[in-house]
Parts: structure tokens; sequence; C-alpha cells
């Protein structure tokens, strides 16, 4: 549904629910993904798994690793490997920011969500720190 100032964000297709509960969450970017059709389509859908997914900046630029996006069922012999590496789309400074901060010791990019924004498919990357049993034992006595 679009809003009142012509954003249409919808609610988030995919979502990794245990990343909150895994990592302290320190920073969030938003960020666009280069897809094939057939990997679109099955994201429509929500059949994706972000449980291990992780991104890391090869070459200058951003990938995301072991997304799995399920093969489209009305797909015929074009459709995507599940497990390949994604492209992601962000701006040159936030990538150069993402880059200083990632060299830190103990920080890693992990995708949150995936959501379509105007057609579009977005990802919401968060630069996190592993928590201690204590830490994830705190969290849920709350």
């Amino acid at each position: 549904m679009p809003n009142s100032n012509g954003d249409s964000a919808s609610a988030p297709v995919v979502r990794n629910r245990k990343a909150r509960h895994e990592y302290h969450i320190l920073e969030t970017w938003e960020a666009g993904m280069v897809l094939q059709g057939t990997e679109v389509k099955s994201l429509r859908t929500g059949k994706a798994n972000l449980q291990d997914a992780f991104a890391r900046v090869d070459g200058g630029e951003l990938w995301l690793h072991n997304l799995h996006i399920s093969p489209y069922e009305q797909g015929n012999r074009f459709n995507h490997d599940p497990l390949r590496p994604r492209k992601l789309l962000l701006h040159r400074q936030q990538l150069r920011k993402m880059v200083g901060l990632v060299e830190q010791q103990g920080l890693t990019l992990v995708p949150l969500d995936i959501y379509f924004r105007r057609g579009v498919a977005k990802i919401t990357l968060a630069l996190v720190r592993g928590k201690k049993l204590h830490d994830k034992r705190e969290d849920l006595k709350r």
C-alpha cells in the first residue's frame, strides 16, 4: 500500500530472526541487490533463507554470500543457482565507511531483512559484533 508521500515500502518479505538474538547491532544500512528474474519471483513468494548469510567486500565491491533463494517453481532451464554470491549496491561513500568499520576486529556484516520498495528488492545490512552466552541469557530475561 503506498504511503501518502509516494514511498511504498512493504513489510519484509524475508527476515533474519536470529540475528538480533545472536549479535549486537551497531549500525544498519539499506542496499540494493542485483538479482535475476527468477530470483525476484522467488523472493516475492518469500522463498528465501537469510540464516547463514553474510556480506563481504571483494575487489572494492560488496557481495552477499550464503543467501539461499529457492529456485522458482515455474522456472525452466534458465533458473538461478540458489546459493550464488549476489552483488549489493551502495553509494561509494557508504561502502568506504563500511570497509573501515569491518576491518576492526570481530565485526561482521549480516543481513537483517529483505523487502521491496517501489518494485525494487532492498536489503537491510547490519554491522554486528557477536554476543557472548551471558549476553544472550540477559536478553532472554527481558
